[in-house]
């Protein structure tokens, strides 16, 4: 066993992805009239006075779609990106119900939010100073916001070990962050066993 995968299988990785973003481009002949499409079904929110958008909602998979009338739509709340093809077709099937001419959606994968657990307390006020790309503002916000370059990604740390992660755009990138994680935490000493071993005091410069 390679040590690369040796430290892979040594950690425990704990994460689940909550919800995916994407965008899909139509090509269409004119501007869709959403109100079409709102007078076509009953189970879409359309009021274009609040949001410009329409929205519709689908169960499998599980997805909101805002439909534009300039043929750009947003997808969320999906849990896999692969789901993605599969819902576009439903929509794309129910705007040609309406009457509308739409046609060559090209989806791209905007952003994967995902959840996870450290197993560890960590040391708030000791990773803003030792990891780069860190800012940590308790009285604005409970968690560090940490930056990572590589892959390209945003963490909200929590002190119990929870953490939020945005902006990877495929699940790869999604599991290498978390692995890259959750080996800092532990090399730069800022995970602790328990909550009390967490030292809350004033940090001087000499």
């Amino acid at each position: 066993m390679s040590e690369e995968k040796k430290d892979e299988s040594d950690l425990k990785l704990d994460y689940k992805i909550e919800n995916v973003v994407a965008t899909v481009v139509m090509e269409i002949t004119e501007k869709i009239d959403l109100v079409k499409i709102a007078r076509k079904f009953e189970d879409v929110e359309y009021n274009p006075e609040r949001f410009p958008g329409l929205v519709m909602r689908i169960t499998d998979p599980k997805a909101t779609f805002l439909i534009f009338s300039t043929g750009k739509m947003v997808i969320t709340g999906l849990r896999r990106a692969d789901q993605a093809s599969a819902g576009v077709k439903k929509i794309v099937k129910s705007i040609k119900k309406a009457g509308i001419n739409v046609s060559n959606p090209v989806i791209t994968v905007q952003n994967i939010v995902a959840s996870g657990d450290l197993h560890t307390f960590i040391d708030l006020n000791m990773a803003a100073i030792v990891m780069e790309n860190a800012m940590y503002e308790p009285e604005v916000f409970p968690g560090l916001i940490y930056r990572m370059k590589d892959p390209k990604t945003v963490f909200l740390i929590f002190s119990t070990g929870k953490v939020v992660c945005t902006g990877a755009k495929n699940k790869k990138f999604v599991k290498e962050a978390f692995i890259k994680l959750n080996k800092k935490v532990r090399e730069l000493g800022i995970a602790k066993k328990n909550e009390e071993n967490i030292e809350y005091q004033d940090i001087t410069f000499v």
